[in-house]
């Protein structure tokens, strides 16, 4: 099987992708690629410094490249909603959504609205976005939703009597937990867009294990020491972890509902190929119920 690198995006001139966390890692990997092959890219960032940072960077490694920052916190849903809004007033097209960002194995702590960090941010803060964005997404050329989890997901256990972690807490549970969760509503969304008609796909994919700042914004104590250590020595750059998302993004020969990543040594590294999700992340009554509890948090329902 031939790798699937960079040289294959297509031409992408026309086309919009909101990218959430853009500023840095795959987020800003991604943003490079895509603006490279003629993309108008949306970055997204919590910081306007590091924000307009790192969209000069692109800027100068992608001369011409066609770039707008905007704020967004997914940890605050009322960031979500007025960054969604944003996006309306000004009319801006959304063709693409890659939903990349996110917090790994923080302390304990709260989003704004009290949810569990990571749960909060890296699934709900998704859903209410996803949700908030659909209309324009189905209005788009080619419109799909990427969602970006983590082969950590495997270890992943959903609790509905605890979504939030209140019991005894472990960074790494609640990670998991938060990645089981992105692809349970990555493959639930594909199936509600089926059942409706709509013509947006939803894929997934995951990184392998790629040197980024996430894994040591969030770690404290012996984990960061470990991801310090682990990095240099077993971690990918993050232009080949990128690949996967941007592939589901742009690629003519995928499908709503599958998920992409890096296969080799245990998914750690690699080209993106399919892989397959956790058998919780495949089960559509956990789906179901996961869908409903998290637009009963959010405050966004779908209609599908």
């Amino acid at each position: 099987m031939s790798k699937w690198t960079a040289e294959a995006i297509p031409d992408l001139t026309g086309r919009t992708f909101v990218i959430t966390g853009a500023n840095s890692g795959l987020g800003l990997e991604s943003t490079r690629m895509l603006a490279a092959h003629g993309a108008h890219v949306v970055m997204t960032a919590r910081d306007r410094l590091k924000g307009e940072a790192a969209a000069a960077r692109v800027g100068q490694d992608v001369p011409g490249a066609s770039l707008e920052l905007r704020i967004l916190d997914l940890a605050d849903l009322e960031s979500v909603r007025e960054f969604a809004e944003g996006l309306r007033n000004d009319a801006v097209p959304v063709d693409v959504l890659i939903n990349n960002a996110g917090v790994m194995m923080t302390p304990q702590r709260d989003t704004k609205q009290g949810f569990e960090m990571q749960f909060g941010t890296n699934h709900l803060g998704h859903f209410a976005l996803t949700g908030l964005l659909l209309d324009r997404l189905a209005a788009g050329n080619d419109p799909r939703v990427v969602t970006v989890s983590s082969t950590l997901h495997k270890k992943g256990e959903i609790d509905f009597d605890d979504l939030m972690h209140r019991g005894r807490y472990s960074p790494t549970a609640a990670y998991a937990r938060s990645k089981v969760a992105n692809l349970l509503f990555g493959l639930e969304l594909q199936r509600r867009l089926t059942a409706a008609g709509s013509p947006v796909r939803s894929l997934m994919a995951h990184p392998g294990y790629s040197n980024t700042n996430l894994q040591f914004a969030g770690p404290t104590g012996w984990r960061k020491a470990m991801m310090r250590i682990g990095n240099p020595l077993f971690a990918q750059k993050p232009a080949i972890g990128a690949l996967a998302q941007v592939r589901a993004a742009v690629a003519p020969d995928v499908a709503g509902g599958q998920y992409y990543g890096s296969a080799a040594l245990f998914e750690s590294r690699g080209f993106p190929e399919l892989v397959r999700p956790s058998r919780l992340a495949q089960d559509p009554q956990v789906a179901a119920r996961l869908w409903e509890e998290s637009e009963k948090l959010t405050g966004v329902v779908y209609g599908l």
